[in-house]
């Protein structure tokens, strides 16, 4: 793999997986584009994204760790924290579940730009219902082991390409009471177990694979993890003081750039 093309995905990894685009379907649509995709070495830049999101968040996971470990000790704890783990806990289950159930179909039959097209609307149609139902709600901002059982749900969406991970655990906290922050910070807390296993799995697939180009690897790895942890910081600021409606045209524009290539170009 060419260290150029290597960068460039890395590039898009660390842009997308945090802002509820769809990193995997860019992925596909820039490897169909420039020479082919690997999931494998996809794998490998959704860890290097996540091991961003345990950077940027590493006081909070510290802090659940600890949590996890007094419980296991019988020694006091904020229920706040045992509340936030047990909501992530519970939460991975679906993904893990679903992921395992359905990885090899949507690795090979969804891996279609037309297809990722599609996808890319129905998850803009999805965060419009989130953005309607925001304002017209009551919102209490409270996440529990049920509300975060729900979000798991709305995250395993993400396996479809197109979809976005971020964006549907988003749109999912949104729905159930949360405010676009608390869902945007418990989406990406949500996404490091997932994220750590399959992309631990695929780098052994990767590494099983003759002729691996480790320093092209790298770089997009390199790449994946910096731009990832700006992606990270812009993606919560924004979410203060603004709608998804921006990613709402940008999914819809795409969309309509790939029909237009594939059926124009």
């Amino acid at each position: 793999m060419d260290t150029v093309y290597a960068a460039i995905l890395g590039l898009v990894q660390g842009i997308t997986e945090f802002l509820p685009i769809s990193s995997t379907g860019h992925l596909i649509l820039f490897g169909s584009v420039i020479d082919g995709g690997s999931l494998a070495f996809d794998a490998v830049l959704h860890l290097a994204t996540v091991l961003a999101v345990i950077v940027y968040f590493f006081g909070d996971i510290w802090l659940l760790f600890q949590t996890f470990l007094r419980v296991l000790g019988r020694q006091q704890v904020d229920q706040k924290y045992v509340t936030l783990l047990k909501a992530l806990i519970i939460g991975t289950i679906p993904a893990v579940i679903f992921g395992l159930l359905l990885e090899d179909i949507m690795g090979t039959l969804f891996r279609n730009p037309l297809l990722v097209a599609g996808v890319l609307v129905l998850g803009s149609l999805l965060f419009m219902y989130a953005e309607h139902r925001y304002h017209t709600s009551f919102r209490d901002g409270r996440i529990d082991a049920p509300t975060g059982l729900k979000i798991g749900f709305f995250q395993t969406l993400a396996l479809i390409p197109g979809m976005s991970r971020s964006g549907s655990a988003i749109a999912g906290g949104m729905l159930l009471g949360l405010s676009r922050v608390e869902a945007t910070r418990f989406s990406f807390l949500l996404a490091i177990p997932v994220l750590l296993g399959a992309g631990a799995k695929k780098a052994l697939e990767l590494g099983n694979t003759a002729g691996t180009d480790w320093t092209a690897v790298l770089i997009g790895a390199v790449v994946a993890f910096f731009v990832g942890l700006g992606a990270i910081h812009f993606m919560i600021s924004f979410v203060k003081n603004h709608t998804l409606w921006p990613f709402v045209w940008y999914r819809i524009a795409v969309a309509a750039v790939v029909v237009g290539v594939v059926f124009l170009g």
